[in-house]
């Protein structure tokens, strides 16, 4: 039970936006036993990110919480992963973004808990 919450500064577009939230499906599979059936994504551009003190390139911040422990292995890779995405497709510098992870087992789903 993934979720990945993206803010990124510069405007996307609703196909942008599918585009990205396509890839995290896939990149999500990095970590073992994860995959898009169970992926919620949280995708918001044009959101005010100043990093060092200004704003004035394109930043990006992507949250990922997952429903157990975080696999360092795989981390790695999906921030790689991440990185080259926002770069590439985007114009995000890998240096401007941020990627955090968050495991746990307190999670709820369809009225009750895990």
């Amino acid at each position: 039970m993934p979720y990945i919450d993206a803010k990124i500064s510069i405007k996307l577009s609703s196909e942008e936006k599918l585009n990205l939230k396509s890839f995290f499906g896939e990149a999500i599979s990095l970590f073992p036993g994860k995959s898009e059936t169970w992926l919620m994504c949280s995708i918001e551009g044009e959101k005010d990110l100043w990093f060092q003190g200004n704003a004035d390139s394109p930043s990006a911040f992507v949250e990922v919480k997952l429903y157990g422990s975080v696999d360092p292995a795989a981390s790695a890779k999906f921030t790689g992963a991440v990185c080259e995405e926002l770069e590439r497709h985007f114009g995000v510098p890998a240096s401007r973004v941020y990627v955090r992870y968050e495991g746990g087992t307190a999670w709820g789903w369809n009225g009750g808990n895990f």
